[in-house]
């Protein structure tokens, strides 16, 4: 089984991208159970020897990963432009994207309330979302989609694993019943 972790450690740290199990399959001539089972061996490896990389999970493709908490000190090495931080709007944009694939801007703008094009215009940037191609209405307008890259840097594996969004009740207005909620939170911690 060494061989073949080298081998995985070996591609994945020179392809630099994500590598799909079936690429792996092939390589190794093993089943998806055992190249999965090797792989999960060597994620315990590198934990136990606490070392600065990790392999993830992306959706079908594995990944060769600096830690999260190392990037502070890599970023400046990698990249000398200013470390991009995410907005409030980024990120709140970013959240519509990720549970709503698919999703058109005047979708997003209708959601958020305000305009959205610079926004999704650094998203695009930053490569944590992507066009998803052209809805099939009047316009057609671009639907996007969150990017691979969005998955690895929030740490997902995929979108399945997303916290499930908090159940909230309208009244006759269309409004958000906050005193409900308040309630029930209160009766499901007695």
């Amino acid at each position: 089984m060494e061989k073949q972790k080298q081998i995985i450690e070996a591609i994945l740290f020179a392809v630099g991208r994500e590598v799909k199990i079936n690429e792996l399959m092939s390589v190794l001539e093993k089943n998806q159970e055992e190249v999965i089972s090797i792989i999960n061996s060597m994620k315990m490896d590198y934990e136990k020897e606490n070392r600065g990389i990790e392999i993830i999970r992306v959706n079908d493709s594995y990944i060769l990963v600096t830690k999260k908490e190392l990037y502070e000190y890599i970023y400046p090495i990698l990249d000398k432009r200013a470390k991009p931080n995410l907005s409030q709007a980024a990120l709140e944009t970013l959240a519509i994207i990720a549970y709503n694939p698919k999703i058109t801007r005047p979708e997003i703008e209708a959601i958020r309330g305000v305009n959205t094009d610079g926004t999704i215009y650094k998203l695009l940037e930053f490569e944590l979302i992507e066009s998803a191609g052209k809805m099939d209405a009047p316009g057609k307008p671009t639907t996007y989609i969150v990017t691979n890259k969005f998955m690895e840097m929030f740490g997902y594996s995929s979108l399945e694993e997303l916290p499930e969004l908090p159940r909230y009740k309208l009244d006759e207005n269309q409004q958000i019943v906050i005193d409900e909620i308040i309630e029930e939170k209160q009766k499901e911690n007695k």
